[in-house]
């Protein structure tokens, strides 16, 4: 990763400091850092950090499929579905986007994270993985899939939309983003992490301290992920407007897939969502905002019955 500037410290807010465990974040299942297995996609706008998992061996190849991860996330939230995807006949391909863990990215220039600039870089992730693909996308990972696509459909054979709705987020969870903007904009990523820490355990306190691996692992997430690309789509969660009706006009076959409980989207929104795109819907039981995570077994099963389903 490039260098980050130094900040100089000064005062924390008087505010607690909430990262919205939420909005990509997910349940933790080891102790460990998640073996990753993560290698270098190159494409026409640079090179990606990314899982690749490959069909398991005697089964036949059915399609690709790239995964893009959540606000605060990483390629590392899609770990428990690759191996039932692979087993279905399909190559899975998670992937950290621009400035995000592993992926390099400017530390203060927004401008560089703008939607349309994250949209461009996921065609050009498609395109170097032989499109046309299946692509999925988590919470704000949704919305820059449904940005890709309504640049260039051609580009993907199905849009999975995971917990991910038509427009900005829930009041609740834009103010813990907002909480963090305000943080970044006087703290380094590092004083965030350790504020979090001095505020109580933690996943109670709203920060991202429960996920795939232990705390140490998150702690490597969290600072190498680009201070600009958290402020900026932040803000786009804050404000990103009901795209609904222009998606629904794609001739693409929709999936909207979820939990049975969210507090990012509410989940008769997202229902409401799936009929206005005519979309095929799953709720996936005893899964919240990660269902690849909570329900990795069921979440896989219902992904690859409609892309066997769309083919």
């Amino acid at each position: 990763m490039s260098a980050r500037p130094q900040r100089t410290p000064r005062p924390a807010p008087a505010v607690g400091v909430g990262v919205p465990a939420t909005l990509g974040l997910v349940t933790s299942h080891s102790a460990s850092a998640p073996s990753s297995g993560a290698r270098r996609l190159r494409t026409a706008r640079g090179e990606f950090a990314v899982v690749d998992v490959p069909p398991a061996s005697g089964v036949t190849a059915r399609g690709t499929v790239l995964l893009l991860p959540g606000y605060t996330g990483s390629k590392e939230d899609f770990t428990l579905v690759h191996e039932p995807l692979a087993a279905r006949g399909y190559r899975t391909v998670a992937v950290d986007g621009r400035g995000q863990y592993q992926s390099e990215g400017p530390a203060d220039d927004e401008t560089a994270y703008a939607q349309e600039e994250l949209a461009r870089d996921v065609l050009a992730q498609a395109a170097a993985l032989d499109a046309p693909v299946h692509l999925v996308g988590h919470s704000l990972g949704g919305q820059i899939a449904r940005a890709a696509v309504l640049l260039d459909p051609s580009l993907f054979r199905t849009l999975t939309l995971v917990s991910s709705g038509p427009a900005r987020i829930s009041v609740s969870q834009e103010q813990r983003v907002k909480l963090l903007r305000d943080a970044l904009a006087v703290m380094s990523m590092a004083e965030c992490w350790e504020a979090i820490l001095a505020m109580g355990p933690p996943e109670e306190v709203g920060g991202p301290a429960r996920g795939i691996g232990g705390q140490e692992w998150l702690r490597e997430r969290w600072l190498g992920t680009q201070p600009a690309q958290l402020l900026t789509t932040g803000r786009q969660l804050c404000v990103e407007p009901d795209r609904v009706a222009e998606l629904a006009a794609v001739p693409l076959p929709f999936h909207v897939l979820s939990g049975e409980r969210d507090d990012t989207w509410p989940v008769p929104d997202l229902d409401r969502m799936a009929r206005r795109l005519g979309a095929h819907r799953t709720v996936v039981d005893g899964a919240e905002h990660s269902p690849a995570v909570d329900r990795p077994g069921p979440t896989a099963r219902a992904l690859a019955d409609f892309w066997d389903a769309s083919r």
